[in-house]
């Protein structure tokens, strides 16, 4: 599992941006969007976490990873 803060992610249209980003390189990853905390939790997928990290930030979105197990 991996959680990262994302700052920038402010509204729905933004968390849908993320997901899909995370998607595109996880096609088989669960997505959890918390956009009152601004986090992105992800599971269920062995990509290491700055390869996520990355596809967050090239749609748009800089992460930080918080949590990774």
């Amino acid at each position: 599992m991996h959680r990262f803060k994302v700052e920038k992610m402010g509204c729905g249209g933004c968390a849908k941006s993320v997901t899909r980003a995370i998607q595109a390189v996880a096609p088989n990853a669960r997505v959890e969007v918390d956009l009152g905390a601004k986090l992105v939790t992800v599971s269920g997928d062995d990509d290491p976490a700055d390869r996520i990290a990355q596809a967050i930030a090239t749609a748009g979105y800089p992460a930080e990873l918080l949590l990774a197990a």
